[in-house]
């Protein structure tokens, strides 16, 4: 079974490979066609399901364990949190906006910077505290908690929803749910 630490890492993987994709364009001003904008968006989609599923799962289990274990851990769990709040806020604009509109192009960049600057905060200033205060164990079961709880969780970013790791545990497969049917109805799970 992964660790914590492989299961993020797995994350953060993937989500880089799609602003690294997003970055490379082609975008409106550079001349793509519909067909290649639609791509985009479909890319745009996949990114928003797979950080909102993250976020979502971190801030009912990592964080609290970054909290509980790391000394510092509230200080660095609040500006973690911080950043992921305002990256929700970014992608709900990013679901409002299409590839078209001037506005895209700006929003797609101050997220991918944010997106980035937040990975680099997790992997070089919270991962190494924690893997020096856990064990092994304790990063297996977090790890397990974290694959267990992504099944269920939300794929749209629910900005306005406090990130408290007992109201998201109580309400998020809720709310995964009725993200995933209206995923379908939207044809937005299609991509």
């Amino acid at each position: 079974m992964p660790d914590v630490f492989e299961v993020l890492g797995r994350d953060h993987t993937e989500v880089k490979r799609m602003l690294d994709d997003l970055e490379a364009g082609p975008t409106a001003a550079t001349g793509a066609n519909e067909a290649a904008l639609a791509r985009r968006r479909t890319l745009l989609q996949k990114l928003i399901t797979a950080e909102s599923m993250h976020e979502a799962v971190e801030e009912e289990y990592f964080w609290p364990a970054v909290r509980e274990h790391v000394p510092e851990g509230d200080a660095l769990a609040d500006h973690a949190i911080a950043q992921e709040q305002a990256a929700k806020q970014e992608l709900d604009d990013l679901m409002a906006a299409h590839p078209l509109q001037d506005r895209f192009e700006g929003l797609l960049s101050d997220f991918i910077a944010g997106a980035r600057e937040h990975i680099a905060f997790e992997e070089e200033r919270v991962w190494p505290r924690l893997r020096g205060v856990i064990t092994a164990e304790q990063a297996n079961e977090l790890g397990g908690r974290l694959r267990s709880a992504k099944r269920f969780a939300p794929t749209r970013p629910h900005s306005n929803t406090p990130p408290k790791p007992g109201l998201l545990k109580a309400t998020g497969p809720v709310v995964g749910v009725a993200d995933r049917m209206l995923d379908r109805m939207t044809g937005r799970d299609r991509g």
